[in-house]
């Protein structure tokens, strides 16, 4: 045996390179003890942790039946009080998740990333669904859209904030919004709007960060804008090909401003690192205020249109950016490559973290799935982080990632019951619901018809 294998072997056969389960544990309980506080009740503490840990399982769907089942429960009742009638501060523990990925995670030249995402969902009654267009889908479909903020920095990124999105078929009925539990001081608020208000949240809460990312859906919204400068925070926000500029005393739309850049001025830079290896572009820059003309001092940052380019396709990409004192380009391309993280992030929580699972109706237990599902996402981001900083990989092994910590946490640490009754209790109980459900649905349509 080499030197090499002997120094990476212990004496239960595994390499001390692999993740002990030991300190997945030890973070698990970290992340819930940052939130104990939050529940008064010790029942109540302890059917939190069980909630995040079915969601952080490897179940084919989950819901309250199939968290509760994991969990060793008779029924869901308890994971639907939890959700729904238990007294706790969803937004507090949103708020200690924000403050605890960004212990972790926090820089300087972090950027705050924002975007929305789609859940495809059944019938009219849940909160906030219509047929409307979702990127999750690429097309119209019945659904609910959240929007979402997401920290990220070079160590890595989190989901720190989330608003259901309402349409205006929502907020324009008192008695839908009466019927979802939704609180009369909500109104109708754009998704540029959202996204403000999560910005300004995470921002008067002292987190730092000295960029704005976003998609042209924020990229176009100048009240958004002028929040981030009044603030003194950069942003590079994707816009349409159609947006307007003023440029040269005019008004023009970015496309138009093509003709300003000559074919030696596109240069060739990486977006950041993907999961194949670099993501090059072709990149160009138009400076959009006059650099010559004399500007008061609350007008001193310096405005940019910033063109991609791919590289393989030609396709283009305009982003409207500004920055509240001199920058290097290269500065604005490394932001623009940061929006990507929160598509990442939105999949992992969906994908890892049943973000997207719910089968909830109303407004709080909205908030709550989202916010408990933000707190197993931040587990996995914290685990990955501290395992790769703390345990460094050897060289023919990548870092721990929040997939392999989902994977890994799932099955050597979760217990879910095994005894075959427990799960016979389960299968009589969902079959004698679903047989009340039917016979209540024939019920009801045969007093409907004539």
């Amino acid at each position: 045996m080499s030197s090499t294998t002997e120094d990476h072997t212990v004496a239960a056969g595994h390499s001390v390179d692999d993740l002990d389960p030991a300190r997945l544990r030890e973070v698990f309980e970290e992340v819930m003890g940052r939130v104990a506080g939050r529940f008064a009740r010790v029942d109540l503490r302890w059917r939190a942790g069980a909630f995040v840990g079915g969601l952080l399982a490897e179940l084919p769907r989950k819901n309250c039946w199939t968290l509760a089942e994991h969990a060793g429960d008779r029924t869901p009742d308890g994971m639907q009080h939890l959700l729904a009638r238990a007294v706790w501060d969803q937004d507090k523990v949103r708020d200690d998740v924000r403050d605890l990925l960004v212990e972790r995670l926090g820089e300087p030249e972090a950027t705050l990333v924002i975007d929305e995402t789609g859940d495809q969902k059944k019938g009219s009654h849940t909160v906030g669904v219509q047929r409307q267009y979702t990127g999750t889908c690429g097309r119209v479909e019945n659904a609910q859209v959240m929007v979402v903020a997401v920290y990220a920095s070079d160590k890595g990124h989190g989901i720190v904030d989330r608003e259901l999105y309402l349409p205006r078929c929502w907020s324009d009925d008192p008695d839908r919004l009466a019927a979802a539990g939704v609180p009369e001081q909500v109104g109708f608020a754009t998704k540029p709007e959202l996204a403000r208000r999560m910005l300004c949240r995470a921002l008067d809460a002292g987190v730092p960060a000295a960029w704005v990312a976003g998609d042209e859906v924020y990229g176009a919204s100048g009240a958004l804008r002028a929040e981030l400068e009044a603030r003194g925070v950069g942003y590079v926000l994707a816009v349409a090909r159609h947006h307007q500029v003023r440029f040269g005393g005019t008004t023009h739309r970015v496309d138009e401003l093509l003709c300003h850049v000559p074919a030696r001025a596109w240069q060739t830079v990486s977006a950041g690192k993907g999961a194949k290896g670099h993501r090059y572009y072709d990149w160009s820059f138009v400076r959009l205020d006059d650099a010559a003309a004399p500007r008061p001092a609350e007008q001193a940052g310096r405005r940019w249109l910033m063109v991609r380019r791919n590289r393989s396709s030609g396709e283009l990409a305009f982003y409207h950016c500004w920055t509240p004192r001199p920058t290097p380009l290269a500065v604005l391309i490394r932001v623009a490559g940061r929006r990507w993280t929160v598509e990442e992030r939105i999949q992992a929580g969906k994908g890892l973290a049943g973000l997207d699972q719910h089968q909830v109706r109303r407004w709080r237990s909205w908030y709550r799935w989202a916010t408990l599902a933000m707190l197993a996402s931040a587990f996995l981001v914290i685990a990955a982080l501290t395992e790769q900083t703390s345990h460094p990989p050897p060289p023919e092994l990548i870092g721990v990632t929040s997939n392999e910590a989902a994977h890994l946490f799932a099955a050597l640490i979760l217990q879910p019951v095994q005894a075959p009754a427990h799960h016979l209790d389960w299968s009589r109980w969902r079959r004698r619901h679903q047989a009340r459900a039917r016979t209540y649905h024939y019920q009801r349509q045969a007093a409907w018809d004539p």
